[in-house]
């Protein structure tokens, strides 16, 4: 691997040099290094670009690591991994993306991820998206992840995009079944022009299921940020939803929760909040020393932590 995958990893991946169980790295998208363990089986798939990767049942306590790097422009990637979890599984899933340039020209990772969760299995996962490089050729990243759980199972979700990313859209669908629980946490940086976009989707079919979306977000400079979400209750299920942002300079926001109760014993709750730096919290860090730009950057830090 060359010395850019080798940055990318260790931003988004958390790599020293090895991962500890199952992996898959991917380059420029191709595949240069995999490697199955006992319990978790990685197979290319035959008809495009992507993995097929099962997770035996019982499978507890092992990791799993798929992040892709693009390191240079004029490279526009597209991969689809589905993933089999099976019964009374606990593991966690790793999965960063970061993109490269250092040109005019435009570097692009489309990841598309499916989970299929059998019952009582529980599943972390973790997502997150940088660009890098000096060029000024856009960096895109744009992830589709949809969750089909089994019943009495749940998906807990971190994802974050931690910067230097030209423009995004990131898709999620989600499908609950019975007494299961979908839990996404997306933590968000825009600047300079730079454009995301964030759509929810999940549909609660079981009863005792439950939902909990929460972005958090900082529009920096002159960039834009959408957040839509979409909660249908279709059975006896909880639901929440909470878009909170923060705006600095010319940065915009436009945020739209959507709740659809089909069923007379969904509870279904939304919460937005978008607004500025509050002026006392700049003001107290200051009188420490802090610059106001010191100060306004630990306020963001410590609100996307």
């Amino acid at each position: 691997m060359n010395s850019t995958t080798e940055e990318i990893l260790k931003i988004v991946s958390d790599w020293k040099g090895s991962f500890c169980g199952a992996y898959s790295i991917r380059e420029d998208g191709k595949s240069i290094a995999r490697m199955s363990s006992e319990h978790v089986h990685i197979e290319p798939k035959k008809d495009k670009p992507g993995l097929d990767i099962t997770i035996d049942d019982g499978t507890k306590g092992e990791s799993l690591a798929i992040p892709a790097c693009v390191t240079h422009g004029s490279v526009d990637d597209l991969v689809y991994n589905d993933f089999f979890i099976g019964s009374d599984c606990d593991v966690t899933i790793i999965a960063g993306c970061g993109v490269h340039t250092d040109n005019g020209e435009s570097a692009r990772h489309n990841g598309i991820h499916r989970f299929f969760i059998k019952d009582r299995s529980r599943v972390k996962y973790l997502e997150k998206h940088v660009g890098l490089g000096k060029g000024i050729g856009r960096k895109s990243i744009d992830p589709v992840t949809e969750v089909t759980l089994g019943e009495d199972s749940s998906l807990d979700m971190e994802t974050s995009q931690i910067g230097g990313v030209t423009d995004s859209r990131r898709v999620t669908r989600g499908v609950v079944g019975k007494g299961s629980s979908l839990i996404i946490h997306e933590r968000l940086l825009t600047e300079k022009n730079q454009c995301a976009t964030t759509e929810f989707s999940v549909d609660m079919n079981g009863d005792g299921s439950s939902v909990d979306l929460v972005s958090r977000s900082v529009a920096k400079d002159e960039s834009h940020q959408s957040y839509h979400s979409v909660i249908k209750g279709n059975a006896r299920c909880t639901g929440h939803s909470e878009c909170d942002a923060i705006i600095t300079g010319h940065g915009t926001v436009s945020a739209t929760p959507q709740l659809d109760a089909n069923c007379i014993d969904a509870s279904l709750i939304h919460e937005a909040a978008i607004g500025k730096i509050a002026g006392e919290q700049l003001l107290k860090l200051r009188t420490f020393g802090l610059t106001e730009e010191e100060a306004e950057n630990e306020i963001i830090k410590g609100f996307l932590r």
